[in-house]
């Protein structure tokens, strides 16, 4: 029993340094349409897989501890825009969105793993960036909109939404995670065996 928590306590901290890791380099990735991708999903979806959805939580919140720190340093020219406007809502806003997609994506999995494991997967890989990105997006729009019009240029922020944030950020993203859905599914398979 104590072996199963140390190993549990192991998997979640070496997944949260791969997502310290995996967004520092994401961000020296030039930024798409004035965002960057984010790869940490995929250690958040996995990590949600194999130890649950408080794990996927506490990994989406690790996440948004690095967006933080980004958006306080100006690492992250539109975050620290958001962080400007409202810091306390900013922070709030961030973890809230990394730690309700990893919730989610553990929750998705528990529900369908015992139906179809790589169906699980799957669904886990999508609602991830599905709930990351909608939170973000509504959050932005109810109480960050001028921050919008101006990433928008002052033009249409609707228009700006689907291109700048679904369709540039939004869909490479979830075509990442789906694409890692079968090693996800294997490696989580091979984990949960031991």
């Amino acid at each position: 029993m104590k072996n199963g928590k140390i190993a549990r306590m192991a998997g979640i901290a070496l997944l949260m340094a791969m997502i310290v890791v995996m967004q520092f380099i994401g961000g020296m990735i030039p930024p798409v349409g004035g965002f960057s991708i984010s790869l940490v999903l995929i250690p958040i979806v996995l990590g949600a897989a194999i130890f649950g959805p408080q794990a996927g939580a506490i990994l989406g919140g690790t996440f948004g501890v690095i967006v933080i720190i980004n958006c306080i340093t100006g690492a992250d020219p539109g975050g620290a825009m958001v962080f400007q406007a409202n810091p306390i809502l900013c922070i709030l806003v961030v973890l809230a969105k990394g730690i309700l997609a990893g919730f989610a994506a553990g929750a998705v999995y528990q529900a369908v793993k015992g139906f179809n494991s790589y169906l699980a997967m799957v669904l886990a890989a999508i609602v991830c960036p599905v709930v990351n990105t909608g939170t973000f997006v509504v959050c932005m729009y109810l109480f960050f909109i001028d921050v919008l019009s101006a990433w928008a240029g002052g033009g249409d922020i609707l228009g700006y939404i689907l291109t700048g944030l679904i369709l540039a950020n939004f869909v490479p993203e979830l075509i990442i995670n789906v694409v890692f859905s079968p090693a996800g599914n294997l490696i989580t398979k091979t984990v949960n065996k031991h």
